[in-house]
């Protein structure tokens, strides 16, 4: 069994930044595991330490979930099996789906970066664009990669209408770098800029926001990931990075509204689901996911499908591995970096969402399906919500600026061409408590076409149908599959990756672009050309 191996056409490039990874050679492509120490890099130079060896585990089910020894042992569940990549190997780079990284040079022997603080425009679902505030023309920002000894700089250009500051979250700095306005320094005035420079003696996953919270609120954070001089082990083969936000945004606005207390748009790296991308990984690999929030109040638990990983890392840096903690699902709290590990060994396509039951959906829409558009039998009770009084049969196809007017043929289509146009409580076949909920045989909102991507190639032709809000996918590939999804040309069947549980269908939906391999859509265009 190989290592993972290079991403090919449609992944080479994308995370190549102007200077190159953390060290100063050329980086290789967002989320690609790195093979051969960084021999040009003064940060990776050889330790007098020895490396860490690998504890043994041939007894561990690395192609398949299994028994997987003894309560404490290293290969408990995982807990300490290698993946593919050696010890002595540099640290992975890592990929945040859908998000770029912020390119550096070197300037005087210091990381020298420029971040801008701005307006974006940013789509969390396909035609769905929003106005928010970011960094370099993304929401969230762009990620922030070092390397344990580097002495970095970063340049702060604010061309916001209003005055910032930007806080390095995590990280015993010079109090002068902090970024608190009034505190440690006069807040940055529009279209000026200021210089943070400090060293970086930590390592782990941190971040940065803006010290106003409305701002933060408006989306103003990112990841400042400091890889250590010498990986962790056991070695990650991929290292992944999801922010994760909630947004209040009311109907017909573009803004969030900062001030409120309740949201309806739960985002994974400024994507919700199904329009986040799927990460991709190799079965037997050992895997690393870095998750950060800065949502304005609620903690979010995420949970992974299919695998038991162990909580190795926070906002703090690594944890000892005594106090590593096993489970699959991880709470993580306002303010809060968690880092999880785990062997993919169970092949498939597996969902990882937060389990709060509000952030599974997009926009929190009510009177879902058949009942969202209403006729004139539609009744007010004071400031209830209307009485389900409502048929599809007229319904009004100009509301919600066409959406629901695409799904009305097909929900006609659906039902009996001799069903009468009458209130939806006296037809006995839907006089069930509580209907509807999920609606879950409903074709889906957006064309299929807006969500096909490479790393979507070989999943079941309806997959997007149990993807929503706060969800992605993680997709754990046998080799094969694995380097046939990163070709471009490969030809891949729907449901390639879920073997026996067929290629999936959809109402309404004669072809998919999973059906014709060469005939797929691009990827829609990313705000500015950069998005992973």
């Amino acid at each position: 069994m190989t290592s993972p191996t290079t991403r090919r056409k449609f992944i080479q490039g994308a995370g190549v930044v102007a200077a190159g990874f953390v060290g100063g050679r050329t980086q290789a492509a967002a989320g690609q595991p790195q093979h051969g120490p960084h021999d040009h890099d003064p940060a990776h130079a050889p330790s007098d330490e020895p490396a860490a060896e690998h504890p043994p585990q041939d007894d561990y089910p690395r192609f398949h979930p299994g028994p997987s020894g003894p309560v404490g042992a290293d290969i408990d569940r995982g807990k300490r099996v290698a993946g593919f990549r050696r010890a002595d190997e540099s640290p992975v780079p890592v990929e945040t789906p859908n998000l770029p990284k912020l390119p550096w040079k070197m300037a005087g022997g210091v990381k020298e970066f420029h971040l801008v603080a701005e307006p974006v425009r940013r789509e969390f679902l396909p035609g769905m664009w929003f106005d928010v505030w970011g960094y370099n023309g993304s929401m969230p920002g762009p990620m922030i990669e070092a390397v344990e000894g580097d002495r970095v700089r970063i340049v702060v250009h604010n061309e916001l209408p209003e005055p910032t500051t930007v806080h390095w979250h995590g990280f015993e700095l010079p109090v002068r770098m902090d970024g608190v306005p009034g505190v440690t320094q006069d807040p940055i005035m529009p279209g000026e800029e200021f210089v943070y420079e400090f060293d970086l003696h930590q390592n782990g996953t941190f971040f940065y926001h803006s010290h106003g919270a409305m701002q933060e609120i408006m989306g103003q954070t990112g990841f400042f990931i400091v890889h250590p001089r010498r990986p962790h082990s056991p070695p990650v083969d991929h290292d992944f990075g999801i922010i994760l936000q909630e947004f209040a945004i009311l109907h017909q606005n573009t803004i969030p509204d900062s001030i409120s207390e309740e949201f309806n748009f739960f985002t994974f790296n400024g994507r919700a689901g199904p329009y986040t991308k799927p990460m991709l990984t190799q079965l037997g690999s050992r895997v690393r996911l870095r998750f950060l929030n800065l949502s304005a109040m609620d903690a979010h638990p995420i949970h992974l499908h299919g695998h038991t990983f162990w909580i190795t890392g926070t906002e703090a840096g690594r944890i000892p591995d005594t106090a590593w903690i096993p489970s699959n699902n991880v709470l993580v709290g306002v303010g809060q970096t968690r880092d999880v590990e785990f062997i993919a060994n169970n092949p498939g396509d597996w969902m990882l969402h937060c389990h709060i039951l509000h952030h599974m959906m997009n926009h929190m829409v009510a009177m879902v399906g058949p009942m969202m558009d209403h006729g004139p039998e539609v009744e007010h009770h004071g400031d209830a919500a209307p009485a389900p009084t409502g048929s599809v049969r007229n319904a009004q196809p100009e509301r919600d600026g066409g959406r629901v007017s695409r799904l009305l043929p097909t929900l006609k289509r659906l039902l009996p061409d001799d069903l009468p146009a009458i209130p939806r409580e006296k037809d006995p076949r839907y006089e069930v408590p509580g209907y509807p909920q999920d609606m879950m045989g409903m074709p889906p909102a957006h064309d299929p076409a807006d969500l096909h991507r490479p790393e979507t190639r070989g999943l079941r032709r309806n997959w997007f149908q149990g993807v929503h809000g706060m969800m992605t996918l993680v997709r754990v590939l046998p080799e094969e599959l694995y380097q046939r999804v990163l070709d471009d040309d490969a030809t891949i069947p729907p449901g390639a990756s879920t073997p026996g549980a067929g290629p999936g269908e959809m109402p309404d939906h004669e072809h998919h672009p999973h059906e014709h391999e060469h005939d797929h859509p691009s990827e829609p265009k990313p705000e500015r050309d950069h998005e992973h």
